[in-house]
């Protein structure tokens, strides 16, 4: 039971997502959670590091596909602005919205890594579907209610589940 919520690789951050990795991997899409994970939650705008870091997946071949359990009104807008396509209200870890990704994304599951910043959530959704999965750790530690619930077990789960932080090699994470 608890293999669900082990993931593949647990990173501080996005940038210690390394492209050329994944695609040595086999890795052929991305499936990324939006808030705390690509940016703060509800922060509107992406940063110019993260533009760079999706530009840099893009020139290694890599699709990318947002997958959100966040509404409409939030993921939609963040997503067209960077030419991203993008699932909201995903339900996740039901595996409906990822299975949508993977059609977006023209991938398999074997083929896909899903990065995200909840085990019980993202994780267990991606392991769920055989993807690779990767943690990252929140970007803020402002969230919805719900979820700074969940972080308190999260937290005791850490300890035993998942891999050693892997601290991001200098550079930009391509």
């Amino acid at each position: 039971m608890l293999r669900i919520l082990v993931p593949d690789l647990y990173v501080p951050s996005i940038y210690a997502v390394n492209a050329e990795t994944l695609v040595e991997k086999g890795i052929r899409g991305i499936v990324t959670d939006l808030d705390n994970t690509l940016v703060a939650w509800n922060e509107p705008e992406a940063p110019d590091k993260l533009v760079h870091w999706l530009d840099g997946l893009r020139e290694q071949g890599l699709r990318v596909c947002i997958v959100s359990n966040n509404k409409e009104v939030r993921v939609r807008p963040f997503a067209e602005r960077l030419a991203i396509p993008a699932v909201y209200e995903a339900g996740k870890p039901r595996i409906r919205a990822f299975m949508r990704a993977l059609e977006i994304m023209r991938t398999h599951p074997g083929e896909t890594a899903m990065i995200g910043d909840q085990l019980f959530t993202d994780i267990a959704g991606g392991n769920r579907m055989g993807m690779y999965t990767i943690l990252v750790v929140p970007i803020s530690d402002k969230e919805w209610v719900g979820t700074r619930m969940m972080r308190l077990l999260e937290r005791q789960l850490l300890r035993r589940v998942a891999p050693p932080l892997t601290r991001a090699p200098e550079g930009d994470g391509r």
